[in-house]
């Protein structure tokens, strides 16, 4: 089926499901091995790569051309770029976020912010482009731009270390749709302020920011 694409890579599969899940190994030190998953009752395969300092997902897709798995190992088996992945594979996604060799904690910030707002554009839900506009807004304020952005049950929130040990600190900031915005303290306070914009919830957030914060570090 990979028609000779796959020569030379190294595969390995799961002793327990050999014909529902395959990794890939990648030349990059960075990148871990792609995982390949079968599903179990219709002819698709999912792919998925993620980063090996935080295990964060940089590409994903699912695809039921066989031809198009084996393009997309090879790519990432030889180190390609995320970008030229998707070319070689167009059923491949990038979730928005990037390869940091490096683990500078500035360029890992700014890729998990790239990934959230790709994410908000993406997203079908009626809510969508509430939370869109509170995560382009918050991106676009600079005191909380610098901090690293994650998300709880799709409340924005913050951390002064980056993933995989989180340091949270500061406000946390939600919407419940148009003209319905929250900031709270935590995922458990229910008396939390309501905005009418995500600007208003924003610029009240960044009032409660404590003055002087360190920069992102890494969260080993």
């Amino acid at each position: 089926m990979a028609q000779g694409r796959l020569a030379s890579v190294p595969l390995t599969s799961p002793e327990a499901n050999p014909l529902l899940a395959a990794s890939v190994d990648c030349t990059l030190p960075y990148r871990e091995p792609l995982r390949v998953s079968a599903y179990h009752h219709k002819r698709l395969w999912s792919i998925r790569g993620v980063a090996s300092f935080d295990e964060m997902v940089l590409i994903e897709g699912t695809t039921d051309d066989l031809a198009q798995v084996a393009r997309a190992a090879r790519a990432w088996h030889d180190g390609v770029a995320l970008s030229d992945i998707c070319q070689a594979a167009p059923f491949v996604r990038q979730t928005g976020r990037f390869d940091v060799p490096d683990l500078d904690p500035a360029l890992l910030t700014e890729s998990e912010w790239r990934h959230l707002r790709t994410e908000a554009n993406e997203l079908e839900y009626p809510w969508q482009p509430a939370y869109q506009a509170l995560i382009e807004r918050a991106y676009a304020e600079p005191a909380l731009r610098r901090l690293y952005p994650f998300t709880s049950h799709w409340a924005l929130r913050f951390s002064t270390t980056t993933r995989p040990r989180l340091s949270v600190g500061g406000p946390l900031l939600e919407t419940q749709g148009v003209g319905k915005y929250v900031l709270a303290a935590s995922i458990a306070d229910e008396d939390g302020a309501q905005f009418a914009t995500a600007a208003e919830a924003v610029a009240a957030a960044v009032r409660q920011l404590p003055p002087e914060l360190s920069p992102v570090t890494l969260g080993r």
